[in-house]
């Protein structure tokens, strides 16, 4: 045991403190997601220049139309270049008059082929476009998730303990594909939208100012709105995320504890519970369904009220005499009013999606800005490869110490004073002993006395608090990690095995261990007959979890992986206790090969095990109460003495005869 599509709202990230929304623009973020677009400057560059002169295809449609009446269809009008010079150029003198016809027919014809070729080319620019940031997307959050998960992995154990799993697998997944939506759907597209109004805006200046200026006249309106829907809009995001993390938690924990639900009948109480927190999150999104659908038709209505007002005024210039605006005039002015607009709702959209970006940038920043506390030294020493494991004077809390009791600590004599440094609930009290090479040491004593403790600051998942650790002659905090733990293998009290072959499991990527000493590990520990009985062999597919296999299978298997590895310090955390007694059987008859040449570590509560060790420590409250063998642990009649009679006497006949090796 240890101690210890379209218009509707994105979803942002999960987890305590996701429904924070974050800044529309924070340049400190956005330089440090630099590094990760750096590689595809590129790709980049290109796809940015598409999406420039996509913009400028689609405002040259209009400008071809004003051309085409104006030249063509009312030349009366059109002709006269006091009406508008800048349109009489591009009728008469600009580049693209010089390909036009005089004759009439020959002339719209042309000039809708050349629209035909602007559409087209358009479309190939958005392709270009497209394509190229979705693969930088893709690219991005490739390496962005590799470098997290890298990040975790260098994570000491201590910082799991603290972190809901559903958080950190938020990180991988939503707030990376928030990042995603920012570089395919966000920046480029606000580009794109700003890059067209402006030109837009300056042509439509440059032709008539005006006519122009009443066409901007709902301008305000339309920004006033639009504050109005964001701000609703953003409340109603942070409602949508904090629920959805509701959800998540809700259908993780149910999900996991679903035997235990139907076995105590309580399927219509986790769905109420499911039930209210899917109300929450409905009842947010009805909310932002609110904001959208009042919001879009207001921004037509104020649209076309602008269209309206532009026919209604350029009407009455191509009605005076002589004539202040053109047909062709009025009919691009009326088609860029209908384009105007739209940027501007979909601007509210992006907004959005950079304000998600940013909150899940923040979050992914937040976590790769953890340093993790335990780390090789810069200069690792040489032990002097005895597998002698000595615990000097060891102190440990699972707190987060002040600094005035870090100072405290490091200040005291002894142990005394170290007790008596106040608001500490410790977890081991001056633990001392030492593990000679080869020798199997057990370690016994009630929930919550600290034995898993102890392997856990073996392997240094954590820092003794005080005191130190050596293995090979050398504090732990002076070894390289990776080389420190490849000396041990653990077995522990629940088995874990991973999708894929009992094979793959065994061996968990370590291509040095082939199928031979795979087949000797198994054999060694009583599992390889079980193992051939499948139609796979080492093939045979494991499901998540290993839940194709039984809890003793599994177990069996865990030996065999340790096995394998041919570690010099071998570690069984409780290692038979929740296995069937066959399965125990086969367990006790592979030890003595186990532990044959190795340190070892067994943490136990049956009899069969620990009478097998060359020392038992007894652990009581944190603190080393007694060590001994079994006969002379009896002898004092102490704490051992009174778990044995509470827990172990009844085994004494078992043990005495130790059973025959099963039928395979």
């Amino acid at each position: 045991m240890a101690d210890k599509k379209d218009k509707q709202p994105r979803d942002a990230g999960h987890g305590s403190g996701d429904s924070v929304a974050g800044k529309i623009y924070d340049s400190r973020l956005l330089r440090r997601l630099g590094p990760y677009l750096r590689p595809y400057w590129l790709q980049t560059t290109i796809s940015t220049l598409a999406v420039s002169l996509k913009s400028l295809c689609d405002v040259a449609g209009p400008l071809l139309v004003m051309v085409a009446v104006d030249r063509y269809l009312a030349p009366e009008v059109g002709a006269k270049a006091s009406v508008n010079a800048v349109a009489h150029w591009v009728a008469y003198s600009s580049p693209l008059a010089g390909v036009l016809p005089v004759e009439a027919v020959a002339g719209v014809t042309r000039l809708a082929a050349i629209y035909l070729a602007l559409l087209i080319t358009a479309y190939l620019f958005q392709f270009v476009q497209i394509y190229l940031m979705q693969w930088i997307g893709q690219k991005i959050m490739f390496d962005l998730r590799r470098e997290i998960f890298r990040h975790m992995q260098r994570m000491h154990v201590g910082f799991f303990d603290s972190q809901p799993v559903g958080r950190l697998v938020t990180r991988l997944t939503s707030d990376v594909d928030a990042i995603n939506d920012m570089f395919t759907d966000g920046i480029l597209a606000i580009v794109n939208d700003i890059f067209m109004l402006s030109i837009m805006a300056v042509v439509m200046l440059a032709i008539n100012w005006w006519l122009a200026l009443v066409a901007f006249a709902v301008l305000p309106l339309i920004l006033i709105v639009t504050r109005i829907f964001r701000d609703h809009v953003r409340e109603s995001y942070r409602r949508v995320r904090a629920a959805i993390a509701r959800i998540n938690s809700v259908t993780q924990e149910h999900i996991s504890g679903m035997s235990v639900v139907q076995l105590f009948n309580r399927e219509q109480r986790s769905f109420n519970a499911f039930e209210a927190v899917n109300r929450q999150h409905m009842i947010a999104f009805k909310d932002t369904i609110f904001a959208y659908a009042l919001y879009y038709p207001a921004v037509d209505l104020l649209s076309s009220v602008a269209i309206a007002l532009v026919i209604w005024r350029g009407g009455f210039g191509v009605l005076r005499t002589p004539p202040t605006v053109t047909v062709g005039i009025l009919i691009m002015f009326t088609q860029f009013s209908l384009r105007f607009w739209r940027p501007i709702q979909d601007l509210s959209d992006k907004y959005n999606i950079l304000q998600s970006a940013m909150a899940a940038c923040e979050r992914i920043f937040r976590l790769m800005d953890a340093e993790p506390e335990i780390v090789s030294p810069a200069r690792p020493a040489a032990g002097d490869g005895s597998n002698r494991i000595v615990f000097d004077h060891v102190w440990f809390t699972y707190q987060s110490l002040t600094e005035k009791q870090r100072i405290a600590i490091d200040a005291a004599k002894d142990p005394a004073a170290i007790a008596a440094v106040a608001g500490i609930e410790w977890i081991l009290r001056d633990v001392s002993f030492t593990v000679e090479p080869g020798q199997t040491i057990a370690i016994v004593g009630h929930t919550g006395a600290g034995k898993t403790t102890l392997i856990s600051l073996m392997m240094r998942f954590y820092d003794v608090t005080a005191g130190r650790i050596l293995i090979d002659g050398i504090d732990l905090r002076e070894h390289d990690l990776t080389v420190l733990r490849r000396h041990f293998a653990v077995v522990l009290q629940d088995p874990f095995l991973f999708s894929g072959s009992i094979g793959e499991n065994i061996r968990l990527g370590n291509q040095e261990i082939g199928e031979e000493t795979m087949r000797s590990a198994a054999r060694d520990v009583n599992v390889l007959d079980f193992i051939e009985s499948l139609p796979g062999g080492f093939s045979e597919p494991v499901r998540e979890r290993g839940n194709s296999l039984s809890t003793g299978q599994k177990q069996l298997i865990n030996f065999a992986r340790a096995l394998a590895y041919n570690p010099r310090i071998l570690i069984l955390d409780e290692a038979t206790s929740s296995v069937d007694t066959d399965t125990e059987l086969r367990i006790r008859l592979a030890l003595d090969r186990m532990v044959a040449g190795r340190t070892s570590v067994l943490i136990a509560h049956r009899l069969s095990t620990v009478q097998r060790a060359d020392t038992i420590l007894v652990m009581h409250k944190g603190k080393l109460r007694e060590s001994g063998s079994h006969q002379e642990l009896l002898t004092q009649r102490g704490l051992y003495w009174k778990l044995y009679q509470l827990q172990y006497k009844d085994q004494e006949a078992d043990v005495a005869a130790p059973p025959s090796a099963p039928a395979a």
